[in-house]
Parts: C-alpha cells; structure tokens; sequence
C-alpha cells in the first residue's frame, strides 16, 4: 500500500489587527510578540510529536497565521533550522509563509527566501481602497501591488495571492477589476472566493451589505472565464494556477492526506499503525499554548474518528478536488472498505451529482455548483 503523504503546518498566531471577517486564531500583537520563546515552544512541541511519526518524510511545510511574516527572518531561519535537526525534509520540498502586504520589505523576504521559504501566500484580498478598509485590512491597494513586485524582486518564481469577491457593495466590475489586476501582477497561483460570514467574528455580529446571489453568481461566472482566458486551471472550488503550480500542501489537505499541526490552535491529523485515524488540536491562546508545549503536553484535545467521520470528512475533502478518486483511494486514506459510502455514493450518482467513469469517482459540473447538497448526502 502506498504510504499516506504527510505535511506540517505551522501556526503562527499574531497580527497587527484582527480583520472583522476572519475567525481563524489570531491575536492582535499589542506588543513585540515573543519571537524566541514561541519558536521554542514550537519545535518542543514538534518533539512531543516524533513518537507519532517515527520514519515518515514530509511533503510539504506551511506557515500560516495570523500573520507570519511579522516574525524576523533570523527567527524564521532558526525554525527551519530547528526542523531539519527533528525531521527529515526532502530538496526543493514546497515550503510555503503566509504574508500580508502591510509588512513587506524587500530585505527581509530575500532572508525569508535564503533561509527556504520557496513559496508566498500574500493575503491581498482586493486592489480597491475603499474594499480594503472595509475589510479592515492594514495596508492599502499600493502596498498590495508592491507586495507581489517584492516577491519576485525577492526570487519567488511560486507565490500566491489570496483575493476575495462578493464584498461589501462590489458591482462585478470592480470584481472583476480586482481579478485583473491580480492577473497583471503574475503570481504561480491565486485564491480567489467568495467572502462568507463566520460566526465569531465581528461581521456576524455587525452584518455588512452583501452582494444578492444572482450577482455573486455572475461574479463568478465571469471570473472563472478571466482566469481561464489567462492561464489559470482550476484545481479546486478556489484555487487556480499555472501550469505545474499547483499547491502541494492544500492538495494533500484536500485528498485526505495526514499532517501534523504545531502552533497556538494548530489541528492535526495522523493514520496510526493500528488503523485508526485520530484529530488533535493545540492550546488556542498564545500564552497557554507556550506553557503547555514547553511542558511537553501541548495538545488541548485528541479523538478517534469513526466510522461515518471518516466517510464525511474524506468526501468534503475530496469533492473539492477537479479531480478524480477511486475505491482504493478511498481505502488508503480512510483504512475503510468502499462499502461504507457505496449506497451513498450510488444515490449521488443516481441525482447527477458525481460521475463514475471506469473505476474513477469525480464531481459533476452540477455537483460542483452544489457542493453543500453533495455533502449533505454523506452526513
């Protein structure tokens, strides 16, 4: 049986604001955040870890944030450093940092890329002033544009910008505008999506105008069709690259893979020698999560996935994916036999939502435009 891929992801979990639409684990940084205590605890915690992971090569490594790319260069060197000591990491793996605008300087990103961060994730989310304020993000449509200059400047070949649509009161034209000049910047990659309103956050208590359906729809419709007319394939319901630019660590995200999370609030995921499949996740606040790694005891929850866990979560992973999978794909990642979705799957097919082609499973174009009826039907 093919060995299931492994990945690392990082959490670094400071900002200089927190935005009202995001609910991921971020603090605002009110003073210098402590770089060489949290980086500490960081591959102490990774060393909790090994014993679960004895012998498994990574495939990719990503920080995310918060925002990342306030830690200095020196400091991201000395967590690299400190990864090689721990884990075998294979030549010209993908190792990608989240960065927002706001903090770029071109010095620091060429000690960010001399130290092996070879790919960018530039959280831009629009070009428009009057959008960027309205999300409350730092920087301005400038500082965007200057961000992905830096990058290349820096020697990143492979980076992304995250870009969203269906803002406050966006006509499609100023979508579009957007996607246009993310184009004209030519990163490997883009995340382009539609902005959602999560609980927890300062939208849900406070909702801005949104965009009706009918136009979200046609945004992306049209969207689609520029990103398409400039190169760009989709892989995933948001994610769109050039050629071979594929992100290696959302996909093995996505095709069920195992990966390993370290970091304030980081999840994870392991397949264990006895067939089991298990969850866990880290302290949430920075102060408590530093604590708890540098005792040796940073996971705040651990579970055992059952059964029907492990059929829902590898189908809403999988059916993001312009891809197909088979019975044995299903087999490897979950440890199950295929008779645990067959009449679920059987039902899909029957209401057109996912084809099968000799063997091969694979989202239609109208189950990929109800994506949340798919999942429904293996809850």
């Amino acid at each position: 049986m093919t060995p299931i891929p492994l990945s690392l992801y990082i959490h670094i979990p400071w900002c200089v604001k927190k935005c009202p639409y995001c609910d991921f684990n971020s603090h605002e940084a009110r003073q210098e955040v402590p770089e060489e205590q949290y980086i500490k605890a960081l591959l102490t915690d990774l060393e909790s870890e090994l014993p679960h992971i004895w012998g498994r090569p990574l495939e990719s490594i990503f920080i995310g944030g918060g925002t990342p790319s306030l830690f200095s260069a020196d400091g991201i060197d000395k967590l690299l450093c400190g990864l090689r000591e721990r884990l075998p990491l294979r030549p010209r793996m993908e190792i990608t940092m989240e960065a927002n605008p706001g903090t770029f300087e071109q010095e620091r990103f060429s000690a960010y890329r001399q130290a092996g961060i070879n790919r960018l994730s530039i959280g831009v989310q629009s070009f428009n002033d009057k959008h960027l304020k309205a999300l409350g993000r730092i920087h301005g449509s400038d500082e965007a544009q200057k961000a992905a200059e830096i990058a290349k400047n820096a020697g990143f070949s492979n980076f992304n910008l995250d870009l969203m649509f269906g803002l406050p009161e966006q006509s499609i034209e100023q979508a579009l505008a957007d996607l246009q000049q993310a184009i004209d910047c030519q990163p490997s990659h883009i995340s382009w999506y539609q902005l959602t309103i999560e609980e927890n956050t300062l939208f849900h208590h406070t909702p801005p105008v949104l965009p009706q359906d009918d136009l979200l729809w046609e945004m992306q419709q049209q969207g689609q069709a520029l990103l398409a007319q400039a190169g760009y394939t989709q892989y995933e319901v948001s994610a769109y690259a050039q050629k071979n630019k594929r992100c290696q660590h959302n996909i093995n995200y996505w095709q069920f893979g195992d990966y390993l999370g370290i970091g304030a609030g980081a999840h994870g995921k392991l397949s264990m020698p006895d067939g089991t499949v298990s969850r866990h996740t880290k302290y949430r606040h920075p102060e408590k999560y530093m604590q708890t790694a540098l005792q040796g005891a940073p996971r705040s929850s651990e579970k055992l996935l059952s059964e029907s866990d492990l059929c829902f979560e590898y189908i809403l992973n999988i059916i993001r994916l312009k891809q197909s999978f088979t019975k044995d794909d299903f087999e490897a990642r979950t440890q199950l036999s295929f008779t645990s979705i067959d009449p679920k799957i059987n039902k899909a097919i029957e209401s057109g939502l996912i084809n099968v082609t000799e063997g091969s499973y694979a989202t239609t174009e109208k189950g990929w435009a109800f994506l949340n009826n798919v999942m429904e039907m293996f809850l």
